[in-house]
């Protein structure tokens, strides 16, 4: 039974639980190293340039938010608005378009990337059905930790929504002072996703500082899509390393709001960039993805994540098939095009579909 000290105490962005998560995967699960290996092999080429990013325009993710809550707790049943400013956050944050990206030090300025990644509440269910994309499940627990109990109704929790077709979001009352976790690209998918404490979610409700601007969710949807803390997980150590080229050596995490500069394993004269996402600030210090960090990100949708791209390339491919043309077997033409022209359309069409699918089931995730 949690005593009140679990609901007061401090928090602290110390207790990002998705290093422990990770940790537990690779010793329970020789499948996950594998997959690991393999997705960290072509994060590796993206990097170095031997493959090279192919999507174009903006990937938009369909979120589902399931707000698990206790009825002795009513805040922790959130509303709606406190949802819709936490996709709003990430909307700017994810495309540089957050206010406060002024305020990066002009050394960095020139790394600032825009992802070209949006998020939206999902508007059809996993069978089709309308919905706003939030789904309230009431439950027993008090409180939840990173044992991905809030992840199965059977542990008093919420089920997942198929995590190849949706971002799944998990806010509860996480105890032992955790801001969040998330999932590396490559675990069960039972269990993907990330997992939010209601008072670090979004900017309004139950919002709390100095973790109020929503960028706890933005740092753990970076893990979700396969970026390292900025200081690679090395304690306070210089070798650790995060995988991505314009990201400084620094060792060990910021806390609080630093100042520029805060030197640490010889990375004068501009120090660490306490200014990343994926560094452990409080919500006010954080304002930036990197251009590295942003191609680590494609190299995992279009990896271990390409099923969220297969509905923008089937846009595409339907953009490319003149008007009039109702369906593949049909032969008759209503426009400039000849009979070949169209059959060579079509194949490329199919062609750019297979390739998309071939990716997805090629790294559909499984125990």
């Amino acid at each position: 039974m949690m005593d009140e000290s679990e609901f007061s105490e401090p928090l602290t962005r110390d207790l990002c639980g998705t290093m422990p998560v990770h940790r537990r995967l690779l010793n329970e699960s020789m499948s996950y190293r594998g997959r690991r290996a393999s997705i960290e092999n072509q994060a590796t080429q993206y990097r170095l340039g031997t493959r090279m990013v192919s999507r174009v325009g903006v990937v938009s993710i369909p979120v589902v938010v399931h707000v698990v809550h206790n009825s002795a707790r009513p805040e922790q049943n959130i509303g709606a608005d406190q949802i819709h400013s936490q996709i709003e956050i990430l909307n700017q944050d994810f495309r540089a378009a957050n206010p406060d990206v002024t305020k990066v030090p002009p050394v960095w300025k020139s790394l600032v990337a825009d992802t070209m990644v949006e998020f939206h509440l999902a508007t059809r269910g996993p069978n089709g059905e309308p919905t706003d994309g939030i789904v309230r499940v009431e439950t027993q627990r008090m409180g939840f930790t990173f044992d991905d109990l809030v992840k199965s109704s059977a542990t008093g929790g919420a089920a997942p929504w198929p995590s190849d077709q949706y971002l799944n979001i998990w806010v509860c009352q996480l105890t032992g002072g955790l801001l969040g976790y998330a999932q590396f690209p490559g675990g069960p998918p039972e269990t993907d996703g990330v997992v939010i404490r209601h008072s670090a979610f979004g900017s309004t409700g139950t919002a709390a500082p100095p973790f109020h601007l929503g960028r706890t969710t933005t740092h753990e949807i970076g893990h979700w899509l396969n970026l390292f803390h900025i200081w690679g997980d090395d304690g306070e150590g210089c070798s650790g390393d995060d995988k991505v080229a314009d990201t400084p050596n620094q060792g060990g995490n910021n806390t609080g709001m630093p100042i520029f500069p805060h030197i640490s394993c010889n990375n004068g004269p501009n120090g660490d960039m306490f200014v990343n996402y994926m560094d452990y600030t409080d919500d006010a210090g954080m304002m930036m993805f990197t251009s590295g960090q942003s191609t680590r990100m494609n190299a995992c949708l279009e990896g271990p994540r390409a099923s969220f791209l297969v509905p923008q390339l089937a846009a595409r491919a339907e953009e490319r098939i003149p008007a009039g043309i109702a369906s593949p077997g049909e032969t008759r033409l209503s426009g400039n095009g000849s009979q070949r022209d169209l059959e060579q359309l079509l194949q490329e069409v199919l062609k750019d579909t297979r390739a998309a699918l071939n990716v997805v089931a090629g790294n559909r995730q499984v125990r």
